[in-house]
């Protein structure tokens, strides 16, 4: 009896700090993204700024056109904006901030996303920068994250008009694959020299949700064939990790990186869910284990694999296809070291205004704080607290 007792007494112990886990998480998440309206939104419009302090001399290298990143901004490209969408949504899935969560996408996010909708283009897709600014690039990784945010607002909602917004989105998408390498979805629009893994892994994620929000057949077939394609033409066969990109001449940018991983874990554990074939079991955790190898650093003053300096947003991504794996394996160990980091980064990583510094070894605290790091957060802390740790 004594023994029944205290077994009974442990698990009440570890219910009551799981809550708790739960309720810090979601608080974090809340507080930051208020924090993110604080210091990036204003009062004119529902955009938002893309650095904290405003930085006139700003340029966004990752669009890879010198001419429109030298130009000054007033306010985010799409890709950190679209962070956003992703964090209201992590939110959105908590059912103690719903309702509020569910006001905040419909008054703030969509009416600010709608700014980069590019209907003068066909077809219909959402441009880099401003509709009301010069032409700009479109990218069509930056439609498919939003593609996947919409398909899950609709699986969480089941308001038709995110469903629709998704399939236009979905059409823009296909708009980018040719022949060329045997198939594979383009980079930009307005540059096909490269097929990158940032477009066809989520792509396959985006085709698989979408299956699951529809079960219209074809969509379980094109997020099959995407993510077959992108195994084959960018997977490295030494550690099983994913390279960036190969450009139509053939040649390999065998840079990698933690979100391109992460979305084929997460395209696999899809796969082996919808699909019930192990091997896709097997592919998700091999290449868990591999990222856990890659992307996190055992440290003398920590007792867990710490995360890798990169970009903040990579790792959240990484983060949804560990959180997809463990609801099928039941496997909570890569759950429980990203929860840790999380833990390290609310005590450690934040500055006086409540924003992250992006530096893990905490050596560098620039005062300039990126919109899409802060977004990051906030989608991590709210899929962890809907796990409830």
């Amino acid at each position: 009896m004594k023994r029944y007792f205290t077994t009974l007494l442990l698990n009440l112990i570890c219910l009551c700090a799981s809550f708790a886990q739960k309720n810090n998480f979601q608080s974090h998440a809340v507080q930051t993204l208020d924090r993110i309206y604080q210091k990036f939104g204003n009062t004119e419009n529902q955009l938002l700024a893309e650095k904290y302090p405003f930085d006139n001399n700003f340029k966004a290298d990752y669009l890879n056109n010198n001419q429109q990143a030298a130009q000054q901004k007033k306010y985010a490209y799409l890709w950190p904006f679209s962070g956003s969408f992703s964090a209201v949504n992590a939110l959105l899935e908590l059912p103690e901030v719903k309702n509020t969560y569910q006001k905040v996408l419909d008054e703030k996010v969509l009416p600010g996303l709608r700014e980069y909708r590019d209907v003068k283009r066909n077809p219909t897709g959402y441009a880099s920068y401003l509709n009301t600014a010069a032409a700009s690039d479109r990218f069509y990784d930056d439609n498919i994250w939003l593609g996947i945010d919409f398909t899950d607002s609709y699986i969480h909602t089941r308001k038709t008009g995110y469903l629709q917004s998704a399939k236009e989105i979905w059409d823009f998408v296909k708009s980018g694959e040719d022949d060329q390498l045997g198939g594979g979805i383009y980079w930009c629009e307005q540059k096909k020299e490269s097929k990158n893994t940032c477009s066809n892994a989520p792509a396959s994620v985006f085709a698989l949700k979408l299956f699951e929000a529809t079960k219209e057949k074809q969509y379980l077939t094109e997020g099959r064939r995407l993510y077959e394609w992108t195994k084959e033409h960018l997977q490295d066969p030494a550690d099983k990790l994913y390279w960036d990109n190969i450009h139509l001449n053939g040649k390999v940018d065998r840079t990698k990186f933690s979100y391109n991983a992460g979305q084929m874990l997460q395209a696999a554990a899809l796969l082996y869910k919808l699909s019930g074939e192990k091997k896709y079991l097997q592919e998700a955790q091999e290449l868990a284990e591999a990222c856990l190898v890659y992307f996190f650093e055992k440290t003398e003053d920590q007792d867990y694999p710490r995360l890798k300096n990169s970009n903040l947003w990579f790792h959240a991504v990484m983060l949804r296809g560990y959180i997809e794996l463990a609801k099928l394996d039941g496997n909570r160990m890569y759950i429980d070291i990203f929860t840790k980091n999380l833990d390290f980064a609310w005590e450690n990583m934040r500055g006086e205004e409540g924003l992250f510094t992006a530096d893990w070894t905490l050596k560098e605290r620039n005062k300039s704080k990126w919109l899409l790091d802060q977004c990051a957060f906030v989608e991590m802390y709210a899929r962890l607290a809907k796990l409830g740790r």
